[in-house]
Order: structure tokens, then C-alpha cells, then sequence
């Protein structure tokens, strides 16, 4: 696997060698639109064809019909002019519409299975990488590599049978004339070989740097209130025009070799042209008539284009089997924390839960649990406490198997959570975090997002249970108030209110609030305890709080520090030992006094 590259500063490995197994693969995406590409290959052949006759008919009217006055066969080969060119439009325009709809259905195809795939990928994937390079290859590089797999594959075909055509037809026409025109396609094939090299290397550059931009813009809109917070907005723009700057300069750098291959071509073609007419009036003398010099140059000037195309295609498959390579390393991503093959649906959870001598690191080398082992029983309220990076949020991750343990196992009720299906073990589980995340929409539907067929009436008692239904109410729409992304309308503390309803909603057995009330004055929550004791009422649930008069009632305080449980009781207790917890308590007091 290509090495991966983790910050807006750092390339993409784009230089990869041109590998058939990548197309074969794809071929998948390719066999469910075979009969719609080969009825395109056919119709392009035809239309193709059509065209290749236009220089004969116009042979037989300079030699044959004008010079003999022959007006009644001069009007036919017009007509049949005119009816090739019909043909071949009407052929081409109905290929052109199949293709689209072929190349947007590959398009659907790549795009599912690549989202769908990310959706099981486990919190490490989206922690180990920007995400602006992931929205690169869900969307630039899949349409990229769709249009290679519709109507790249056909043109190879296409063009490689209209070189064929247009040589028969050519010698059809004149086979000494014909042998000119091919006496200058190894000139042509140095200069392409030469520039198609550079092309590469040039595009792969705009790509990567493409890439890198749309990670760094990525990262700035979502911390945009950052930015402003700490007056970046100078720096960050002087970073965005080096990023930008290098997107132009190396797009234009790819450009000036774009720019170098149709006069290269058509200085070539010019050149073999002229020899037509030299060879023809000149050497070969009276034996050529007007007509095949004219029928020759013709087929002349379109004899290079397949040849182009071809050497596009092929640069362009290059290109794309880098693309390609980058999704399907997306789509090789292990999915590390998964349902196992013999996982079972998780009954329905009483409330224990039991660490059995658990290790647990997200970079080898640098444990955050060593060894750690406690059981909560059914219905009790557990404060973790302890200084940041301890690994409170670390411990209720691993309850939810966000993460696979090292070491050790997690157990519900006595089942390990790894031989339970995750979507049964997470929906009887309720997680709230310090960032409530808001999604465009109603505020009913952000409500209702644990419970798809919740209730109006549903949605409107957790909300007054968390106190989150007097300010909904004074919205002009209430309920079916249009949210933007991130909530960005509304205020951190309502955000964290919608929260707990939907939290409420989805009536947990399990109940983790993560710095849940880190964002809510101290008014609503005195206000909110009593719906807080309603969500805890008969619910094992977790609690992380820097706030320690929160938790004063739990029935367990764990300090965590160390990679494990320094002291564990309750409230009374740990303040008589005068311990960890009573220094961080009394410390905490102190600064509110």
C-alpha cells in the first residue's frame, strides 16, 4: 500500500506504474453496462464509417463527375454526402447520451460503495488523515476514474478501429501515396513518447497539489470561528496563496505541454501533407490525378487524430490508475473494528459492565490503559474523573467498541462486546459528547435521528424532560426550524440541550455523558438536574466531568491517571482518604471561592 500522506503540507504518491489488475478489478463496475457500451461501440463504428466516405465521394466528383459534366452523378454524390454526415451525427449524438448515462451510473456505483465503506470504518481511519483528502477521492477522483472506465475503454476500441478504417481506405484510394502518409508516424511516435512523459508528471503534480488545497480549505471552514478567535486570518491567507499559488503554477506548467502537442502534431501533419503533394504532382507524376492527392490529404489530416487520441488515452489511464489505486485503497481500508463472523444480536442490556484486565494504546508504544480491570453493576451512576489525557473518554469509547481493546476484554452483562453485533450493542446505548454535532435539518429531525419513527409527542416530552423545549418554542417555526450544518444557528448550550433529547429519545440502557454539560450555564443545569435524574433514573451511565460538583451523588467516582483506577468510591469516601480526588476537589473549590 502507497505510503499515506496525513497534512495539507505533504504530496499524495501519485507515481504509480501502469498495472492491468487495477482494470480488471474494475471491471466490476464495468460488466452491468455491457450491452449499452458495445450498442455504443457499433453506433460509433457506423458513424465512424460514414465519415471515411466523404473523401472518396468527394475523389469521385473532382476525377470523374465535374471533369465529364456528369451533373445527375454530381447531385447523387452530394446527396450521399450529405446522408453520411446525417448518419454519423445522428449515430454519434445517440452514442454520446448512452455513454453519459453509463459514465454517471459508474459514477453512483464507485461513489456507494466507497461511502458506504466509510461509514464501517472504525474512529482511527479519521483520526490518522485530513478529510479534505478523503472528499478528494470520493469525489474528484471517482469522477475522474469514471470517465476512463465508460468512455476511455470504448475509444481504445474506437479509435484503434478508425486507424484501421482509415488506412484501408487509404490504400484503397493510393497505396504509393498511402505509404507516405505512414512513413511519418515514427517521427510522430518519438515526439509523443517524449511529451506524453512530461504530460504525466506534469498533471499527476496539479492533482497533488489539488489535493493538498482541498484539505487545507477543508480544514479552515470547519475552524473558521478558530481562525477569528485567535486573529489567523492574515496567516492562514498568506498559507491559502501558497497552496493556491501552486495550484496555478503547476496547472499552467501541465498547460505549456498541453499547449506544445497540437502544433507538434500538426507541424507533423503539414510536413507529411506537403510531401502528398510533392510525391504526387512531382515524382509519381501524371499517373495521380487531382482527385487522390485531394482523397489522400484528406484521409491524411484525419489519420493523425486516432493516433492522438489514443496517445490521450493512454496518458489518461496512466493518470486514472493512480486515482483507481487510491480507491481501492480506500475501499482495502480494514474495517479494524467489526462484526466478527459468529457475532450475536446483544440481548437486551441490563446495565453490568466489566473491564477484564484491559490494555489499550492508539499508537504502539504509548499505552493509555494498561491492565485495567472494574465492574459497575446494573443502575449505578460513575463519575470518571482525573487530569486530561488520562483516559476517561478512552474507557466509555471502549464500552461502545469504538475501538478493539489490546488486551483484555469489555463485558455487558457477561457478554464480550466484540461477540456482539455492533449495531445491537450500540442502539441500546446512549453517548453524549462535549461537541454535540447538529446536522442540517430540523431541529425535529436532529431529535428524532436515534428514533426514525419517534413521534411528535415523543420528540416534544424528551425535550421538556431535558428543558430544551422552552427555547425551541421560541423559534417562529418551533420545532421545524431549519438548522444550517453544525447547528451553526444556535447557541452551544441549545446544541447540547438538542442533544440530550435526542439522547432521551432513543432510551438508552447504557447512558454516557462526555463533558455533556461542559456548555450549559449554570442556571440551566440546575434546571436540567432534575431531567439529568429522569436519564439516570434505573440506567447504568458513565459521567465525565471537570465540573466536580456534578457528581457528588454518584454512587462510584473512579480517578483515572496512569493508565488505570487510582482511587474508586464515592464521594464521602474519597474525601475522607484525602487523596488524588480530595486534591483535584478542594483545588477546584479554591478556584471557584
Amino acid at each position: 500500500m502507497a505510503t499515506r500522506r496525513n497534512t495539507y503540507k505533504e504530496d499524495e504518491v501519485l507515481e504509480t506504474p501502469f498495472e492491468f489488475r487495477h482494470l480488471l478489478r474494475a471491471s466490476v463496475y464495468i460488466k452491468k453496462y455491457t450491452g449499452k457500451m458495445v450498442l455504443a461501440l457499433i453506433l460509433s463504428a457506423i458513424g465512424g464509417i460514414m465519415g471515411l466516405f466523404s473523401p472518396k465521394l468527394t475523389q469521385l466528383a473532382l476525377d470523374e463527375a465535374i471533369p465529364n459534366k456528369d451533373f445527375q452523378m454530381l447531385y447523387m454524390l452530394a446527396g450521399a454526402l450529405i446522408g453520411t454526415f446525417i448518419v454519423g451525427v445522428i449515430f454519434t449524438t445517440i452514442r454520446s447520451r448512452i455513454m453519459i448515462g453509463v459514465s454517471q451510473n459508474i459514477i453512483y456505483d464507485i461513489r456507494k460503495d466507497v461511502f458506504e465503506h466509510l461509514q464501517k470504518l472504525s474512529f482511527q481511519y479519521y483520526d490518522d488523515r485530513p478529510h479534505g483528502k478523503i472528499l478528494i477521492r470520493v469525489v474528484n477522483y471517482v469522477n475522474s476514474v469514471s470517465d476512463m472506465l465508460s468512455n476511455g475503454l470504448i475509444n481504445v476500441v474506437l479509435e484503434s478501429m478508425n486507424l484501421i478504417f482509415i488506412v484501408i481506405f487509404m490504400f484503397l484510394v493510393d497505396v504509393k501515396l498511402s505509404l507516405v502518409v505512414l512513413a511519418g508516424v515514427p517521427i510522430l511516435m518519438v515526439f509523443l513518447l517524449w511529451i506524453k512523459q512530461k504530460q504525466r508528471k506534469a498533471w499527476q503534480l496539479v492533482s497533488n497539489k489539488n489535493s493538498n488545497l482541498n484539505a487545507y480549505l477543508q480544514e479552515n471552514i470547519v475552524g473558521a470561528r478558530i481562525t477569528q478567535i485567535f486573529a489567523r486570518e492574515e496567516e492562514n491567507a498568506q498559507t491559502f496563496e501558497v497552496l493556491s499559488d501552486n495550484c496555478r503554477k503547476t496547472w499552467m506548467h501541465a498547460l505549456r505541454y498541453n499547449n506544445l502537442v497540437w502544433p507538434g502534431i500538426d507541424n507533423i501533419s503539414v510536413c507529411v501533407r506537403a510531401c502528398i503533394f510533392i510525391f504526387g504532382l512531382v515524382v509519381f507524376g501524371q499517373n495521380t490525378s487531382l482527385g487522390v492527392i485531394f482523397a489522400i490529404s484528406s484521409y491524411a489530416s484525419r489519420f493523425w487524430q486516432p493516433i492522438m487520441s489514443l496517445g490521450n488515452i493512454f496518458n489518461n489511464f496512466l493518470n486514472n490508475i493512480a486515482y483507481l489505486e487510491r480507491i481501492f485503497e480506500t475501499l482495502d481500508e480494514p474495517v479494524k473494528v467489526a462484526d466478527e463472523e459468529d457475532a450475536k444480536e446483544m440481548p437486551p442490556i441490563k446495565g453490568q459492565v466489566t473491564f477484564e484486565h484491559v490494555d489499550f494504546s492508539y499508537e504502539q508504544g504509548k499505552p493509555v490503559l494498561r491492565d485495567l480491570s472494574f465492574t459497575v453493576e446494573p443502575g449505578e451512576s460513575v463519575a470518571l474523573v482525573g487530569p486530561t489525557g488520562a483516559g476517561k473518554s478512552t474507557i466509555v469509547n471502549l464500552i461502545s467498541r469504538f475501538y478493539n481493546v489490546n488486551g483484555g476484554r469489555v463485558l455487558i452483562d457477561g457478554q464480550d462486546v466484540s461477540k456482539v453485533t455492533l449495531k445491537s450493542l450500540r442502539s441500546q446505548m446512549g453517548i453524549m459528547l462535549q461537541d454535540s454535532f447538529i446536522f442540517s435539518g430540523t431541529i425535529a429531525d436532529n431529535i428524532r435521528y436515534g428514533k426514525l419513527d419517534a413521534t411528535d409527542e415523543e420528540i416534544k416530552k424528551a425535550s421538556e424532560i431535558v428543558c430544551a423545549d422552552e427555547f425551541i418554542q421560541r423559534f417562529p417555526d418551533a420545532y421545524e426550524t431549519e438548522v444550517k450544518e453544525r447547528g451553526s444557528l444556535l447557541s452551544q448550550g441549545q446544541k447540547q440541550l438538542i442533544s440530550f433529547a435526542r439522547t432521551l429519545l432513543s432510551n438508552p440502557s447504557i447512558l454516557v455523558l462526555d463533558e455533556a454539560t461542559s456548555s450549559i450555564d449554570v442556571q440551566t443545569e440546575k434546571a436540567l438536574q432534575k431531567g439529568l435524574n429522569a436519564m439516570l433514573e434505573g440506567r447504568t451511565s458513565f459521567i465525565i466531568a471537570h465540573r466536580l460538583s456534578t457528581i457528588k451523588n454518584c454512587d462510584k467516582i473512579m480517578y483515572v491517571d496512569q493508565g488505570g483506577i487510582v482511587e474508586c468510591g464515592t464521594h464521602k469516601e474519597l474525601m475522607a482518604k484525602r487523596g488524588a480526588y480530595y486534591r483535584l476537589y478542594t483545588a477546584q473549590m479554591e478556584d471557584i471561592a
